[in-house]
């Protein structure tokens, strides 16, 4: 290399900030981009954000997000706003979680508050100053009468006056205003045929508004409410039937349970991803969306009711799927034996008594890593999204197990692991043990990824 000649490093080795990061961040968010063009989102918030003064920031992520094809339909809230309004009218009804009654007053208080906001995020959207994320973005909001309602009535006695629920949207209006490249903005406001007004809950709306339309993710932005594990940390990704275990046991706070349980019913209704994310940290959408474990809580639908744990009954199974690859060179020869006594650390894909999937993992705990093994799934299930579920499920069980890091060796399927995450290390990466076990002979990749 010449004396003044700048040094050079690789993407991947590049410090933070330096020119060559850059590059690796852009080509990582690549399949992101064509994964979601043309995709449908539903992004809802609450009052919280505009007054916590975060409305610019998310719109200039949002039009990033319109820039690169999603669809994106919003969806506000306006509690605070409406309690605010009810306390300076001299009014004692302040506006909870949930659908309350909602007199004739707060009623007039909310077609206010929401007239604010929308206003407040048309002229967000207008924003294109030179130097800045908005400059050249012209964007088209369009909000209108999309949202037909019905009043809740009465529920054990107690009339719930001008609160309403939602009983259908314009689907054809929204979808020909988000093919066209505009965003759909839906207050928290309802109307009936006979042209009267109700209050809605912002939740309700936004899933019901995920669901009809099918959308590949609905998005809450919380104030910092996302789902803890027990270090402390987020968990990012959560079964459906997970949650509603979480949810089961009562001790989520108010906000956070609110959310979670939208997120489960839009999921268990047929959208893809339902995320609750903080829109505390700044860029969380686009983090969320743009990096493979996210900063929030996902929600997803484990279609695969027979995902369970491996018992000594299924060592015939585990072998009969081990062994064309064992003896193709793609597995290291186990033996029965070797099953039998690691039977417990094996899941299993079961359906119709046919066991189709499997996956082991081994904890190294005193390194805080894991390895996973023997992730197949038989070729007639193959290409439906069965080892993706199996590699998310070994990821969740690695980090309740405390491994910060898991690891594969493989001979033939590096693009695979490569494509989810997983970077090359080397047998010096290994844990000790470990290292101490590696064939040489077979020279296998070790490819480790950052839980």
């Amino acid at each position: 290399m010449a004396p003044n000649e700048p040094d050079t490093v690789s993407a991947q080795e590049a410090p933070e900030f330096a020119p060559a990061q850059f590059v690796r961040w852009f080509r990582e968010v690549a399949p992101y981009v064509h994964d979601f063009r043309g995709k449908t989102f539903v992004i809802a918030f609450g009052g919280e954000l505009v007054g916590d003064g975060a409305l610019n920031t998310l719109v200039q992520d949002l039009s990033l997000l319109s820039a690169v094809g999603v669809r994106l339909v919003l969806v506000h809230g306006s509690r605070p706003q409406v309690n605010e309004q009810l306390k300076l009218k001299g009014y004692q009804t302040q506006f909870g979680r949930g659908t309350e009654p909602t007199s004739v007053e707060a009623l007039e208080c909310a077609k206010e508050a929401a007239g604010e906001i929308r206003l407040d995020i048309e002229a967000a959207f207008s924003q294109g100053l030179p130097n800045t994320p908005m400059s050249h973005a012209h964007i088209r909001v369009i909000s209108g009468n999309f949202v037909t309602a019905r009043p809740v009535g009465v529920i054990d006695g107690i009339d719930y006056k001008h609160a309403g629920a939602v009983r259908k949207l314009d689907l054809d209006a929204i979808k020909n205003i988000i093919n066209q490249g505009a965003i759909v903005l839906l207050s928290p406001l309802g109307f009936s045929p006979t042209g009267e007004a109700f209050n809605l809950a912002m939740e309700d709306l936004a899933t019901s508004a995920a669901v009809s339309l099918r959308a590949e993710k609905l998005i809450f932005l919380t104030q910092g409410r996302t789902v803890l594990d027990a270090d402390g940390l987020v968990d990012t990704e959560l079964a459906r039937e997970d949650a509603d275990a979480l949810l089961a046991t009562g001790t989520l706070d108010e906000d956070t349970a609110s959310f979670l349980a939208h997120a489960s019913r839009a999921v268990k209704r047929g959208v893809a991803r339902a995320h609750l994310v903080p829109y505390t940290l700044d860029g969380s959408v686009l983090l969320e969306i743009f990096t493979h474990d996210g900063v929030g809580t996902m929600v997803v639908e484990d279609t695969l009711d027979d995902l369970r744990p491996a018992t000594v009954d299924d060592v015939g199974a585990i072998v009969q799927l081990i062994e064309p690859l064992e003896e193709d060179g793609t597995l290291v020869p186990r033996g029965r034996s070797v099953i039998e006594r690691d039977v417990e650390k094996f899941t299993v894909l079961e359906h119709d008594g046919v066991i189709y999937g499997c996956v082991a993992l081994m904890p190294y705990r005193d390194e805080n890593m894991a390895e996973m093994a023997c992730l197949i799934v038989h070729p007639e299930w193959q290409g439906t999204g069965e080892g993706e579920i199996l590699l998310r499920h070994t990821e969740s069980r690695a980090r309740a197990m405390g491994a910060r890091r898991l690891f594969v060796l493989t001979t033939r399927t590096s693009h695979w692991f490569i494509k989810r995450g997983f970077v090359q290390g080397g047998i010096a990466d290994l844990p000790r043990e470990r290292q101490a076990h590696y064939n040489r002979s077979r020279n296998s990749l070790i490819f480790i990824k950052k839980l």
